[in-house]
């Protein structure tokens, strides 16, 4: 088991990490929910450890209407609950997404415990959206080392849930949103496995069949939802392997994801406080779930158009359609030519938006008088369910 910082919080502390967009602030301690009030399936005993359940931290008055379900690691034999667990929810508290931090049942519990646990507190989550003031379509699942594997095994092993269920809960689907995944175990064949995570949650003599199954690099389709990894390339416990593995698998079969590997840092960082460069890869998790239409509910919409500066095209640069919501994505796209599309997948919500122009000059083999020139106006669109084509002529 690899070793983790021993990080304690008392309860009012104010997080402050430089190139954070928000403070993150201790708050009351959290409720406490069981999975399954009258005992877990498959269950052994009646001890914590028997009984999974999540620690709820809701996000108030910033709610966005997002969820995230945190499953900190610990090799399958403990919990790092602060630094994997407490510390991540209060930085979505603090971008306007509900937190739940998940006690999942461990080794001597063996497959499928843990996963059944975690499909249950997504499909918990799903029933109860109302209650926690959350959109149902925008749960997603987090989840460090082992914890990680476990998300990468909950993004590609799920269900739509039995409609004819005689507990509602199990009749929702369990299929999360998003997946984010940090310096995650995802292998249990390749030469850089995690042996002990398989060992605590397979047992010593798991089948060949069994480690394939949940090598969940192997277990990618077109089905299974965004992902975002973050890994360092020093990571000797669990090395970076595994992200790339994962992501290499989204990207085959058109997955939407996004890898950040950083040259520094040891297995376990959770958040990296003042690290300089490692610090951000969890606003990075913020902006890419933004981008991602995640933290504001609605359809995309596909934008194309003309682009012309003091009524001459531009021929080199692109175009930000800045919204007024700030949950909501930007829609971004290269101008080539005078004209510039933004495809539905990448588009931006209906409601209204700012058009922020950059001219990046000529395409030459000589340098341009000018360079690139963010120009100071801006013009306002609206975007619709009707035709979003538009001819914008930005002057000085």
């Amino acid at each position: 088991m690899t070793p983790w910082p021993l990080l304690t919080l008392p309860t009012l502390i104010l997080f402050v990490f430089s190139g954070a967009t928000s403070s993150m602030s201790a708050a009351a301690d959290p409720e406490f929910q069981l999975l399954w009030p009258q005992g877990a399936p498959q269950a052994t005993g009646e001890k914590d450890s028997d009984r999974p359940g999540m620690w709820i931290y809701p996000a108030g008055e910033k709610s966005n209407g997002a969820a995230v379900i945190i499953c900190p690691g610990g090799g399958y034999a403990v919990h790092a609950t602060d630094h994997e667990g407490v510390q991540p929810a209060r930085y979505f508290n603090s971008i306007g997404v509900t937190a739940f931090v998940l006690r999942y049942r461990l080794a001597p519990y063996r497959h499928p415990v843990p996963l059944l646990d975690a499909q249950r507190a997504i499909r918990y989550v799903r029933h109860h959206a109302e209650k926690f003031q959350i959109d149902p379509n925008r749960i997603g699942i987090m989840g460090f080392s082992a914890g990680g594997h476990l998300t990468s095994t909950a993004v590609t092993h799920f269900d739509s849930g039995l409609a004819a269920a005689e507990d509602p809960i199990d009749r929702f689907s369990c299929r999360p949103d998003f997946g984010i995944l940090g310096y995650p175990v995802v292998s249990f064949i390749a030469e850089y496995s995690h042996r002990g995570s398989a060992r605590n949650l397979l047992g010593e003599n798991a089948s060949d069949e069994q480690l394939r199954n949940l090598s969940n690099e192997l277990q990618v389709t077109r089905e299974t939802p965004p992902v975002f990894l973050f890994h360092t390339s020093e990571d000797t416990g669990v090395p970076p392997e595994h992200s790339l593995a994962f992501y290499a698998a989204c990207h085959k079969v058109g997955v939407p994801a996004e890898l950040h590997i950083y040259q520094q840092g040891p297995h376990g960082v959770g958040l990296a406080f003042e690290h300089p460069a490692l610090q951000n890869w969890i606003n990075a998790a913020g902006t890419w779930l933004r981008q991602n239409a995640l933290l504001a509910g609605g359809e995309r919409q596909e934008v194309k158009g003309t682009i012309s500066r003091n009524g001459q095209p531009v021929k080199w640069g692109s175009i930000a359609l800045k919204p007024k919501n700030p949950n909501a994505p930007v829609g971004w796209a290269m101008v080539v030519g005078g004209k510039f599309t933004i495809p539905r997948t990448a588009g931006p919500l209906l409601g209204d938006h700012e058009a922020v122009l950059t001219d990046m000059g000529a395409v030459a083999p000589a340098p341009t008088t000018d360079g690139a020139v963010v120009l100071p106006v801006t013009l306002p669109l609206k975007i619709t369910t009707e035709s979003n084509e538009f001819q914008l002529d930005f002057r000085e």
